[in-house]
């Protein structure tokens, strides 16, 4: 009997021990954008001029074929669930630029995840020459 319920009890154990277990993946979306690109974009520029620097736009509405939205979104899974984003909204007259418009700003690095929530911050790192 003790046999018998040791073979119900451990694949309860292993599942509650590998609940814990759950890979996260980062998740990215939309228009990956420099700030270099997004500086040269200037009123005059036509659609397709926009088009070749920027590439196309993530939300082109029909409804609302004046503004185009170059959207953002970098989720950080098992790191420390950090999310990036970045909105640049290009508006049109016709086919010529009149405004631009940003929403949120591109983080500075996105080669790198955010810092890990676990790691002490401010320690100065040991290979470091001490200042003063």
């Amino acid at each position: 009997m003790a046999w018998h319920r040791s073979l119900v009890l451990a694949p309860l154990a292993a599942a509650a021990l590998l609940g814990g277990c759950v890979y996260r993946p980062d998740i990215q979306q939309g228009n990956l954008l420099s700030v270099k690109d997004i500086e040269q974009v200037e009123v005059g520029m036509t659609r397709s001029q926009v088009r070749f620097l920027l590439g196309t736009p993530m939300v082109s509405d029909p409804f609302a074929p004046h503004r185009w939205d170059y959207v953002y979104r970098m989720a950080y899974g098992r790191r420390n669930r950090a999310i990036d984003s970045a909105h640049f909204i290009v508006f049109f007259e016709g086919d010529t630029v009149v405004r631009v418009e940003m929403r949120d700003t591109p983080a500075t690095s996105r080669a790198s995840p955010p810092d890990r929530t676990d790691e002490k911050k401010g320690e100065p790192d040991a290979g470091a020459a001490p200042q003063g």
